[in-house]
């Protein structure tokens, strides 16, 4: 029997399948969105369905976004699902999740993201911060410890200063290669990422952010003063407390945010 086959359906490389078959872990994952009735769940990439059954012996009605038309219309025909499910048959990445908010009913997002475009969702999905509860993604163990990271550590990156600025991160639970059908070549884990009500330190305008952020971890190498040499000076970086002999991996977020803001002030 071939290894990339599961439940009669081929994994497509295209789209980064990996189908997750472990029960064990599968409860655990359940567990950790502890899904109720009446909660406005969405699954990303619902797949072969191993977390979207169990889901669905918990609640009444959920949405699911999946790009693979076989996989939707196998949805669609669930004995179980097909009724509780509102399905979006499509690309995550350009889905606009505003038009599943609810009045007073924020979004919980879960999903098994395919690994190949699991960084730019999370990026679009941080654009809908506002509206989210909270999210629950099986990724890479990679980029959860990415996610995760503190400053002057090799994991830390554009990734960490980003998602910490939206979310609190809680690495939940890893997984094995040995949980998929077919097994990826990589460990996995699954995050818990928590958009703050109250951002704890605002910027006035995201693009800044972002721009320090890919400046800075463009090229590790360098310290502050030749990263931003653009854009700030000597005097820029006393005055925000920045030693400019620094390297960017070295900044905090709020160092981060402090020049993003001082550059947003002046342009």
């Amino acid at each position: 029997m071939r290894n990339d086959v599961h439940l009669g359906h081929k994994a497509r490389k295209r789209f980064g399948q990996n189908f997750l078959n472990d029960p064990y872990i599968i409860d655990g994952i359940v567990s950790s969105i502890n899904p109720r009735p009446g909660e406005n769940l969405v699954e990303i990439g619902p797949g072969l369905g191993a977390i979207t059954e169990p889901v669905g012996k918990q609640v009444d009605k959920f949405t699911v976004i999946e790009l693979d038309r076989d996989l939707a219309e196998r949805l669609r025909n669930h004995p179980e699902l097909g009724d509780k499910l509102t399905i979006h048959e499509g690309d995550a990445m350009r889905f606009d999740f505003t038009q599943l908010v609810k009045p007073n009913n924020k979004l919980r997002i879960f999903g098994n993201l395919p690994y190949n475009i699991s960084t730019p969702l999370m990026f679009h999905l941080f654009e809908f911060h506002k509206d989210v509860k909270d999210m629950h993604f099986m990724l890479q163990k990679e980029v959860v410890n990415r996610l995760a990271a503190g400053p002057g550590t090799k994991a830390y990156g554009r990734l960490t200063v980003m998602a910490q600025y939206y979310c609190k991160v809680v690495p939940v639970l890893e997984v094995p290669p040995t949980a998929f059908v077919p097994p990826p070549k990589v460990d996995s884990a699954v995050v818990r990422l928590v958009p703050y009500e109250e951002i704890p330190h605002p910027v006035k305008d995201i693009k800044w952010l972002d721009r320090v952020c890919r400046e800075g971890f463009n090229q590790r190498r360098k310290t502050v003063r030749n990263c931003y040499k653009s854009l700030l000076n000597d005097e820029d970086l006393a005055q925000l407390d920045i030693n400019p002999s620094m390297r960017p991996e070295n900044l905090t977020l709020e160092q981060f945010v402090a020049m993003a803001n001082l550059l947003e002030a002046r342009h």
